[in-house]
C-alpha cells in the first residue's frame, strides 16, 4: 500500500525553481492575485551563490521596473549606450541607442535580479520550499495536476490547477513531455569559454567582443572596478590549466594594442570554464505544465541572451494565466508555444551568429576565415547591418 502524504497543500500554481524564472513568475502572479508555491531543490544561499551574466535588454529592464523592481537596477545598473567589436587590430563601435531609436542594455548581475526578487517576495510573504527534494509533476493532461516532493524527510503534495516548470536545463519539467511529441534541437561548439573575475577596472566602459587567430575575447564588467573577462579555450580545458599569468598573457595578445594597453591586471576572484551550446525543446507545455527559462532551452552566452529569454518566457506565461483567471480566457495559454518559440528561435539564432561571427574555428581551413573578415568588414561599414544587429542586440519586443 502506498504510504499517504505526511502534509497536503494548495495553490493555484505550483513552479518548480527558484531561480530567477520562478520568482519573477511567482511575483507577477502575486502582483495580479494569482496565488503561487515555489519548490527550489537547492538552500537559498546555492541559489544566490551561482555567478551568471546579467546584460539585461531594454524590455527586460522595463518590465522590472513596471514590476516595482528597478529601484536597484536604476541605482547600481551600468547603463551602456553602444557595444564595440575588435577584429583585425581595430575597434568598432555599435551605436546601440542611435540605431533602435533610444533603446540601450544594462549590466546589472543576474544575483543581484534574484535577490531583489527575493526581497520582493519575502515582503510579500510568498510560499516558497528550499530543499524540496525529488520534485515530481503528476497528472499534467487533467485538470487537477499537482507536484509531491520530500522535505525535512518528510513527504509532501502541492495541488494546483497549473504547474510551470522553470527547474533548468537538468529539472524533471521538460522529462514530462512525452518522447512521442517533443522535439529536441542542439548543436554543440567546439570549444568552450575560461571566464576570470578580477577586482580591477574594466579596460572600456562599455563590452568588447573581439575576433582573433587565437580565439574569441569578451571584455564584459560587474561594476567599475570589478571586470569579468572570457576567452575561448579547448573543451577540456579545467581553471587549472589557465593560472593567472598565463590567462592575462593570452587575453593581451588576442586585444587590440589600444585595448590591451588599458588593462589593468590583478588576481582572479573566481574562475571557470563554461561549455557552449545550442538547444531548443519544443513544445514548452503539455496539458497545465509550462517551460519556461533553461527548462526549454539553452543558448550561447555570446548574446547574453539566457536570462532575457527566461523573462521572456515568463511574461508570456504570467499574461496568459492572469487572463486566465481573470477573465476565463484560454487564449494566451495556447498561445504560449507559439509565442515564447518565436522569440526564443530569434534569439538562438542571434546568438548562433554571434558565435559564429567572433570565434575562431581551426579545423574550417582559410576560406571561412575570410568570409569572416568579410563579414565584419560589412557589419561595421554598413548602416543596415549595424541597425539589424543593434536591434537584436537590445532585444527585439516582447
Amino acid at each position: 500500500m502506498t504510504k499517504a502524504p505526511a502534509h497536503r497543500m494548495k495553490t493555484t500554481v505550483g513552479i518548480i525553481g527558484g531561480g530567477p524564472a520562478g520568482l519573477l513568475l511567482s511575483h507577477l502572479l502575486d502582483r495580479a492575485g494569482v496565488d503561487s508555491v515555489i519548490l527550489e531543490r537547492q538552500t537559498r544561499a546555492y541559489v544566490l551563490s551561482r555567478i551568471r551574466a546579467g546584460v539585461l535588454e531594454q524590455g527586460t529592464c522595463d518590465l522590472l521596473r513596471a514590476a516595482g523592481l528597478g529601484d536597484r537596477l536604476d541605482q547600481e545598473g551600468l547603463r551602456h549606450s553602444g557595444v564595440n567589436l575588435a577584429f583585425q587590430g581595430k575597434v568598432a563601435r555599435i551605436d546601440l541607442e542611435a540605431l533602435t531609436g533610444g533603446k540601450v542594455v544594462t549590466v546589472y548581475g543576474q544575483t543581484k535580479v534574484t535577490e531583489d526578487l527575493y526581497n520582493a517576495r519575502d515582503s510579500a510573504g510568498a510560499r516558497m520550499v528550499h530543499e524540496a527534494k525529488d520534485v515530481q509533476p503528476h497528472d499534467i493532461e487533467t485538470e487537477a495536476p499537482y507536484l509531491t516532493f520530500e522535505h525535512e524527510g518528510l513527504a509532501h503534495r502541492l495541488d494546483c490547477d497549473f504547474i510551470a516548470s522553470c527547474d533548468g536545463h537538468h529539472g524533471i519539467g521538460r522529462q514530462m513531455i512525452p518522447s512521442s511529441s517533443r522535439n529536441e534541437f542542439e548543436l554543440r561548439y567546439p570549444f568552450g569559454w575560461i571566464g576570470v573575475l578580477a577586482k580591477t577596472p574594466p579596460p572600456n566602459e562599455e563590452l568588447i567582443y573581439a575576433s582573433h587567430q587565437r580565439g574569441f575575447v569578451l571584455c564584459s564588467m560587474r561594476s567599475e572596478t570589478i571586470s569579468r573577462y572570457y576567452l575561448q579555450a579547448a573543451l577540456q580545458d579545467t581553471p587549472e590549466d589557465w593560472p593567472d599569468d598565463r590567462f592575462w598573457d593570452e587575453l593581451k595578445q588576442r586585444l587590440p594594442s589600444e585595448v590591451s594597453a588599458t588593462v589593468i591586471e590583478g588576481p582572479s576572484i573566481e574562475k571557470s570554464i563554461t561549455p557552449l551550446r545550442s538547444f531548443v525543446s519544443e513544445p514548452l507545455s503539455n496539458g497545465r505544465m509550462f517551460l519556461a527559462g533553461d527548462a526549454g532551452h539553452i543558448v550561447p552566452p555570446t548574446g547574453a541572451k539566457g536570462l532575457n529569454l527566461a523573462v521572456s518566457d515568463v511574461k508570456y506565461l504570467s499574461d496568459a494565466l492572469i487572463a486566465y483567471y481573470r477573465h476565463g480566457d484560454e487564449t494566451g495559454l495556447k498561445s504560449y508555444d507559439r509565442l515564447a518559440l518565436s522569440r526564443v528561435w530569434k534569439a538562438a539564432r542571434f546568438s548562433w551568429h554571434l558565435t559564429t561571427l567572433m570565434h575562431h574555428f581551426p579545423d574550417e581551413g582559410a576560406f571561412r576565415e575570410k568570409v569572416q573578415k568579410a563579414e565584419l568588414d560589412y557589419l561595421v561599414g554598413s548602416k543596415a547591418a549595424m541597425t539589424a544587429f543593434a536591434e537584436n542586440y537590445v532585444g527585439l519586443p516582447l
